[in-house]
């Protein structure tokens, strides 16, 4: 089993993860760092009442050093429906 560390990046800045978790292999880690990107995507939308562009990634790393990166971004930048 391998430690993946999963450290959000956000508009806010950088939290790294000091923990990680115990992954089977690298297509876990795929699969938790989609599942923790589409909680965050869905806590931002219920948390921000604008309408700003958004961006939020997830960078994973092992104990060797970066392993993925994966982002999302939302928001109109603004535009009036």
């Amino acid at each position: 089993m391998t430690r993946y560390y999963f450290d959000l990046v956000d508009d806010d800045g950088l939290f790294l993860d000091e923990e990680g978790l115990e992954l089977a292999d690298f297509r876990a880690a795929q699969v938790e760092a989609a599942k923790s990107l589409a909680d965050m995507a869905r806590d931002a939308t219920y948390e921000s009442g604008s309408s700003s562009k958004r961006h939020m990634a997830i960078a994973v790393r092992d104990d060797a050093g970066p392993v993925m990166h994966v982002g999302f971004e939302f928001g109109d930048g603004g535009r009036q429906q």
